[in-house]
Formats: structure tokens, C-alpha cells, sequence
């Protein structure tokens, strides 16, 4: 058998095959992203038998630098972001098919040189014209580089090539913004060649969420007002903002994730339905989602959105600095870390359900969870024998770090009194499945390589959520905060997020321990 054969069977496990031939061009390849994931998750495709045995990669960023070099970086990089041990034979294979181009994204020169590079891979790997073209680059350069591919003829179809494009977010900075991005983009590539990506949506238990309701019959049919008391959605980080001063000063945590990130978890936690897997007939459902939460009325803002920013505090027992006391971060800065929102869904299925959102840094640990909080039971019954209060019924789907699932339920506490005790079903995805090496990335760049887009974002999905921020924006940017720092590095927030909770039937956040 031949080392090819070895390395790229025909079929990877579970009878999915690897994806056709293709070359991918990484915009933006000298940075972060490229080295710890994009570069990682193409690896574990190699190893995992999904990358094409016809394949190439061409990195293309200022730095001056040859293919080697840029192999060499890779090199020294991939056994710290792998995830696993290192495969010599597979990753010298791979370096193989790893070039390197220097440009200016505004330089039409660069893409004529591209364009003559991606012939030469393309002969060389029999790669037949497919390309990706991953935009790895800061967001004020994703009109340009589409623009400058366009008037190369680089993104054109012909002779049963295809061409995408693949958009990392932030995808605008406000509604205005994403309608005018998206008007851009428009203008050169067709919406089927589109790929706005969100990692979150790369997650197995994200991933898993439409398997858990669709695929259980036991849940479907409470899954709505009549048996579900709230919704709440937890993504918590203990790292501050590290390197990212200037961008966080620009986005803060309201743009940064909720109209990406939280809104595509609210969306496949509350969609109906689709009428099948196809990705238009699921983008469909996740967009109507998006169109029926209701946008806040500025009197709404006030009492339904709180946001906070980090103080000096303590994380994982070490003393960490103000929010105002990072790198390049403005000492007087009104940037919010901190974001809860209380949203509803105006439609039959979820009216008058409150979905409790929170998203922060520096919090006591990193988390990011839905939890289905159900309506308490009638406590007649239970309270002639002796027993005061009920818990609710909860179910907690937990997306990171330790990817599962659990329900909590009542049962009898043994002994001759009634009593009843909190038990947990748990379900751990690395006691089942074993532990995954990823990134987040490898499931869905095959998914672009494969032209599947069901976890990415089409226009309508993206304004629909700016449409849902866009009110709270324009009230923070009137009123601004008059109280930050609001809360200490190592807490979970400021204590208006827990009195907008104790407002509504004394509910608390979970992940509070």
C-alpha cells in the first residue's frame, strides 16, 4: 500500500469521505489565527482522513518571506497547537503543499502574482481550480480583499470550479456597517459563495444541539412556553483582554459576542423544525429565530440590559489588573467587558419565555453553557407530606470545557419520611466518545470544503441579529457609564445582572458556585 493510501483513505470514519480537491489561500497567514488554528485543524483533517489527498495551502500577508520560511514558522509552531502528538510523516506531507506569498491586500499586483502562484499549485497538486480564500485579517481589509479578488477574476466559476470565500467576524461594527459589508461583498460573490464563520458553531455539543431536540422524542414536545419557565445562556472566560486592547476598545463584549456567537446559540436552542438538514432549509428556521426577538425600546434597555467593566481582582488565585490598566486601553475607558441581557422570542412556541443572557471576562472560570430551566411542579400534593419547595427540573448543555450534558431532577430520599433529594443524570463527551483533538476549526473548514453551509451565516441571519443590538447600542452610546469598574476580576459580574434575575420569581444565574 502506498503512503498516500495510508495517510488519505478513500473513506474517513463513519463512511464520510474526505473532501474533493481544492487549494485554500489564508489572507492574513503571518497572524495568530493561522499558526494556533487554521493551520492546526487542517492538520487534524490530514490526520482524521477529511483533507483531500489533492490539496494546497498558499499563506499570503506582508511579511516578506519565502515558502520555506513560512514552513519553518509552521514547523516550530504545530506541536504547541495540535493538540495532539505530531504525525512526522503526515505533517511533512502536508508541509509539501504549503507556499507563501508577500502582498498588500490593496496592491492589485499581489493578486495578479497570486493568480499565477495558484496556477502553478493547482498543475502541481491536481487540485482542479477549487479555492477557498479564508480572510484571516483585521475586518477594515474584508471589502478590500473581496474587491481586489474580484477584479483579478479570482472568485469566478467556470468549468465546474468553485470559488468561496470565508469571512471571520467581527462582520461590521453596527447594523449600518454589516448592511454596507454585506452590499460590498454582494457586489463580487454570490451569497452560495459566502462563508461568514462563527468557531462557536464548530463545537460538537453546539453541533449536537439539533441532534439532542430533533432526534429525542422524549424532548421535542416540552420543548416550549408550556413547559420551559426560561432560557439562560452563559459564556464566561477568565482571561481579560489580554493583547487585544485597541480592538476591544472599538468592539467591547456586547459587539464582540452577542450578535455572532450568543445569537446563533439562541437561534439553534429556540428554532423550529426544518423540514430537512439542507442548509437553506435550516438557515431558514435560525433566521426566522433572529427576526422574532424583539428589539428593546430605550426605556426597555434600562431595565433589561446591564453592563459592567472588570476591576483589579482575583483569578485562579492570582491578582490580576483593571480593565483601564491593560495594554493601549484608555484610563478612563467605558468599554464594557460585562453584558446581560434579558431577551424575548415573539412567536408562538416561546412567548413570554425570558431568555437570560450573559457574556464576560475575568470571570472565575471559563464556561460556556445553555441551561432549560422547566416550570416547577404543583406543590399540593407534596406539601401535605411535609415538604415546603420543589426544585425545577434542569437541564444544562454544556458546550465548554467539558463538553455534555445533564438534567437534574427530584427523587425520594430513602427513609420513612418524604423527602425529596436533587439527583443528576450526567452524559461527559470524552467518557463516551473519547477525547477529540480540535481546535473548533477542522469541522467547519470541511464544511467549506465540501460547500455545506449550514453553520454559517447568510445576510439576512447577520442583520437580523444587529437589528436585535442596535437599540442597546444607541442607548449606551447616549448614556454613558458613570460606575466602572463595576465588579472585581474573579466574580461573576456586576450585582445589577443578579437583580435583574431576583426581579423576575427570585431566579439566579446558574454557574454560580
Amino acid at each position: 500500500m502506498s503512503a498516500t493510501s495510508v495517510l488519505h483513505p478513500t473513506s474517513a470514519p463513519g463512511g464520510v469521505h474526505p473532501a474533493g480537491p481544492c487549494t485554500e489561500v489564508i489572507f492574513g497567514a503571518s497572524g495568530d489565527l493561522t499558526k494556533r488554528k487554521l493551520v492546526p485543524a487542517l492538520y487534524n483533517l490530514a490526520v482524521s482522513g477529511f483533507l483531500p489527498k489533492d490539496f494546497a495551502l498558499v499563506g499570503f500577508a506582508k511579511p516578506a518571506m519565502s515558502h520555506e520560511e513560512f514552513r519553518d514558522r509552521l514547523n516550530q509552531d504545530i506541536e504547541s497547537h495540535a493538540g495532539r502528538t505530531v504525525d512526522r510523516p503526515i505533517w511533512n506531507w502536508f508541509l509539501e503543499r504549503i507556499y507563501y506569498l508577500s502582498g498588500e491586500f490593496a496592491d492589485p499586483g499581489a493578486y495578479a502574482a497570486l493568480g499565477k502562484l495558484l496556477e502553478e499549485v493547482e498543475e502541481r497538486h491536481k487540485t482542479q481550480g477549487n479555492r477557498l480564500y479564508y480572510l484571516a485579517t483585521l475586518p477594515s481589509f474584508f471589502g478590500t480583499v473581496v474587491a481586489q479578488l474580484g477584479a483579478a477574476g479570482l472568485v469566478e466559476e467556470r468549468e465546474g470550479t468553485w470559488r468561496r470565500v470565508v469571512v471571520e467576524k467581527p462582520f461590521g461594527h453596527d447594523l449600518d456597517s454589516a448592511r454596507k459589508l454585506n452590499a460590498d461583498i454582494s457586489g463580487v460573490l454570490a451569497e452560495r459563495q459566502i462563508y461568514r464563520i462563527d468557531h462557536y458553531l464548530g463545537k460538537e455539543t453546539v453541533q449536537n444541539l439539533m441532534a439532542l431536540r430533533f432526534a429525542n422524542g422524549i424532548f421535542e414536545p416540552i420543548w416550549n412556553r408550556r413547559y420551559v419557565d426560561h432560557v439562560q445562556i452563559t459564556v464566561a472566560e477568565e482571561l481579560g483582554v489580554e493583547q487585544r486592547g485597541p480592538y476591544y476598545e472599538e468592539a467591547g463584549a456586547l459587539r464582540d459576542m452577542v450578535p455572532n456567537h450568543i445569537l446563533q446559540l439562541i437561534a439553534l436552542t429556540a428554532m423550529e423544525p426544518p423540514i430537512s438538514f439542507d442548509p437553506e432549509a435550516v438557515r431558514d428556521e435560525k433566521h426566522k429565530v433572529l427576526k422574532a426577538i424583539a428589539p428593546m425600546a430605550p426605556e426597555e434597555v434600562l431595565q433589561r440590559a446591564v453592563r459592567g467593566q472588570y476591576g483589579e481582582g482575583v483569578v485562579s488565585d492570582t491578582l490580576v489588573r483593571a480593565y483601564r490598566k491593560e495594554d493601549r486601553v484608555a484610563p478612563d475607558s467605558g468599554v464594557e467587558t460585562y453584558v446581560a441581557l434579558k431577551l424575548f422570542i415573539d412567536n408562538w412556541r416561546w412567548a413570554k419565555v425570558p431568555f437570560y443572557i450573559r457574556t464576560g471576562k475575568r470571570m472565575p472560570r471559563r464556561v460556556t453553557e445553555i441551561t432549560i430551566q422547566f416550570h416547577r411542579p404543583p406543590l399540593h400534593l407534596f406539601r401535605r407530606a411535609g415538604v415546603d419547595r420543589l426544585d425545577p427540573n434542569v437541564l444544562v448543555i454544556r458546550v465548554q470545557p467539558n463538553e455534555g450534558i445533564s438534567l437534574n431532577f427530584g427523587a425520594k430520599v430513602p427513609g420513612p419520611k418524604m423527602e425529596i433529594g436533587g439527583v443528576t443524570m450526567d452524559f461527559n463527551y470524552s467518557d463516551y466518545f473519547g477525547v477529540q483533538n480540535s481546535t473548533g476549526y477542522e469541522t467547519l473548514l470541511y464544511d467549506c470544503m465540501i460547500g455545506d453551509a449550514t453553520p454559517f451565516q447568510r445576510a439576512d441571519m447577520l442583520e437580523a441579529g444587529w437589528a436585535v443590538v442596535q437599540p442597546i447600542l444607541d442607548v449606551w452610546k447616549a448614556l454613558p457609564p458613570r460606575d466602572f469598574p463595576n465588579y472585581a476580576s474573579g466574580t461573576w459580574g456586576p450585582a445589577e445582572a443578579d437583580e435583574m434575575l431576583r426581579r423576575d420569581s427570585n431566579k439566579r444565574w446558574y454557574q454560580k458556585d
